[in-house]
């Protein structure tokens, strides 16, 4: 679970640690000594006030640390990235990859609601960079606008998140056909239709299938308008009895879907069972903790649906715009 921080959201920046590691930035003419690479997450970006561009914070990487020893990478803010993709920087990523060998950890788009809000946020087709670094172990990118999936087959990578207020359907169905044999921990923000999360549980099929998938412990579908459909599916997806934590938080979760959640297989094998973020009523939230002894259930964030005054029922995701 990402943490909520109460002004950066679910929309975390990463200037402090990530993948483990304390994060130090990269900057064009910075002075100072940097530290062993090894043992710290480098982060580069356009600069809080786009100071300059995001080329040349990558260039001064190239230049001021030792790449073949860096283990992860934050991509931040680049030039007007409400209005221009990230495909360049991937570009450059991928351009360079035989340049960073020990590079296990890529987050890109690290970039907080004062910077973009998550779903102006333009990205672009990231399968290069699977492509480029077989050896990357944890993916994860952050901004739904353009984003783009190619199935491909990568045996090293353990982690892939998409953050996002909407997530295309296209983006989903090409995660359910990559193979990716070593993944253990998959999230995946659906998002609002409006924000161009168009996804279906049709389109979440081989993903709950799992046979892609071997290694999976983790399983967040989360964020979404539909997911009571979703905790429906999940309730017969053969991948959930492997799995060691499930979330299906940040969305639209009510007394329906719990249902069909607790009617379904078994869940008492979870170590945890994320649904926060949810409009559970209170009994229902009691019989599912009453349900799962032994399971660490987060149901924090409990909201309620709002009356528009025209007799419809108003419910939000956590993440939209």
């Amino acid at each position: 679970m990402i943490p909520y921080d109460t002004y950066f959201g679910y929309k975390h920046r990463y200037d402090e640690t990530y993948a483990g590691l304390p994060v130090v930035e990269i900057a064009p003419y910075q002075d100072g000594d940097i530290p062993d690479p090894v043992a710290v997450a480098v982060r580069i970006s356009s600069g809080w006030g786009e100071d300059y561009p995001i080329a040349e914070a990558f260039g001064a990487l190239l230049t001021q640390v030792d790449t073949a020893a860096v283990p992860a990478i934050v991509i931040g803010g680049w030039n007007d990235c409400y209005d221009k993709s990230s495909e360049q920087i991937v570009g450059l990523l991928a351009d360079n990859a035989a340049r960073f060998p020990g590079l296990r950890s890529l987050f890109v788009g690290a970039i907080s609601s004062d910077e973009a809000e998550i779903s102006w946020i333009q990205q672009s087709d990231v399968t290069p960079l699977l492509e480029a670094f077989p050896w990357l172990e944890r993916l994860e990118v952050r901004g739904g606008t353009g984003l783009r999936l190619r199935p491909v087959r990568h045996e090293s990578l353990r982690m892939l998140r998409f953050e996002c207020g909407g997530l295309p359907a296209e983006v989903v169905r090409a995660v359910g056909a990559c193979d990716l044999p070593a993944l253990e921990h998959l999230d995946l923000w659906l998002g609002e239709e409006n924000y161009g999360g168009d996804a279906t549980v049709a389109d979440l099929a081989p993903i709950l299938a799992g046979e892609r998938l071997p290694a999976l412990r983790h399983l967040g579908l989360q964020d979404s308008e539909i997911q009571d459909e979703i905790a429906a599916a999940v309730a017969s997806a053969p991948v959930v009895a492997r799995l060691e934590s499930l979330a299906l938080s940040m969305g639209m979760l009510t007394d329906a879907g719990a249902e069909a959640l607790l009617g379904g297989q078994p869940l008492t094998h979870l170590q945890r069972l994320d649904l926060h973020h949810h409009f559970l009523t209170d009994a229902m939230a009691a019989r599912v903790t009453e349900a799962l002894p032994g399971v660490e259930v987060d149901l924090s964030e409990q909201e309620e649906a709002e009356d528009d005054g025209d007799g419809e029922v108003w419910r939000y995701v956590a993440v939209g715009e």
